[in-house]
């Protein structure tokens, strides 16, 4: 069984290929626009991701005209019952 912190994690969802879709962007514009690499882009993209540092998601919400809670949002999953 995965520890706690890491299935929270794993339902974190990014909406960076309907972002960019919506405004008719590449991910290598985005990753010229923002100055991180198309792989890093891309891992963030496909919902492989542990992490992300604050300036990115700030430069990419900054490039995409969008808000935080726009890109990432929690996916529906189990109710975990409090302590």
């Amino acid at each position: 069984m995965a520890p706690a912190a890491e299935t929270d994690l794993s339902r974190v969802h990014c909406r960076l290929d309907e972002l960019l879709a919506a405004r008719g962007m590449t991910l290598t514009r985005l990753s010229e626009l923002v100055g991180v690499s198309l792989v890093n882009l891309s891992v963030l993209k496909n919902d492989r991701a542990k992490a992300i540092r604050f300036s990115t998601l700030t430069a990419i919400c900054e490039a995409l005209g969008c808000e935080i809670g726009e890109l990432l949002v929690l996916a529906p999953g189990p109710v975990s019952e409090a302590p």
